[in-house]
């Protein structure tokens, strides 16, 4: 069971990312909260600082929490799920599979599912859409002991991450995700209907199990002007590390 200050963090940030405190309003009081939820005030400084450390409110000297903005944000099973991030936008998703392929893993396999040299894993090359337009080419690299159930997936399925919890329990729990820019090959201007050259955004991810086995990494690849991605950071808790490219 969590914590109860933990327990009180969740109910106002719920009640920030529902609007009863929208950006600029001010919270309660510490003295308020603690009579509101009925512990005591140190309790409560723990609850209102976890929220300060996720940028959702500040405070200055002597002046009560002001709400800095919604905590609205993509979650990482929508983050890496292409499919319920579309839906929950309104979208319509649909995905193909191109080719899958089993084969030796490479050393950059190795490196990033920490695997054996030589264990056979299995290459899925897949593009996404929304609303009927391409906008995602997906290159991913499923571990040995996940590969079977994957190919059991029908080609055309929307959400593999769901597929893979409601088969077999898996459970996407952690995740690295690297962004930068690349130009769009042949094969990538082909399967997303552009030009050779043109600009893409790359997210390559690695995810994990809770207990940090690797199932996947991927290499996904973007079109121009059809998704943005935010992160949310602040003084006390910053996710963004910056990485020198390959140029």
């Amino acid at each position: 069971m969590a914590a109860r200050h933990e327990q009180i963090a969740d109910e106002l940030r719920d009640g920030i990312n529902r609007g009863q405190f929208p950006a600029g309003s001010r919270l309660p009081s510490e003295s308020e909260l603690a009579a509101r939820y009925g512990v005591a005030r140190g309790t409560v400084r723990q609850a209102v600082a976890a929220l300060g450390a996720e940028g959702l409110i500040g405070s200055r000297q002597g002046a009560r929490r002001v709400v800095i903005g919604s905590g609205a944000r993509q979650s990482f099973e929508e983050l890496r799920s292409f499919a319920q991030w579309a839906r929950a936008e309104g979208r319509r998703p649909t995905g193909h599979v191109i080719s899958t392929a089993r084969r030796p893993a490479t050393a950059e396999d190795v490196l990033r599912l920490q695997l054996p040299p030589g264990t056979e894993v299995l290459y899925v090359l897949r593009v996404r859409s929304l609303d009927g337009a391409p906008v995602l080419v997906e290159r991913t690299v499923y571990a040995d002991w996940i590969a079977e159930a994957v190919e059991h997936i029908e080609p055309d399925c929307e959400s593999v991450t769901q597929r893979l919890y409601d088969d077999v329990g898996l459970v996407f729990a952690y995740g690295e995700h690297v962004l930068d820019a690349v130009a769009a090959g042949t094969r990538d201007a082909g399967l997303l209907d552009i030009r050779r050259g043109s600009p893409l955004l790359r997210i390559q991810r690695v995810t994990t199990t809770r207990d940090g086995r690797p199932v996947e990494w991927s290499d996904d690849r973007y079109r121009s002007g059809t998704v943005a991605f935010s992160v949310r950071n602040a003084s006390g808790t910053n996710p963004l590390t910056r990485r020198l490219g390959p140029g």
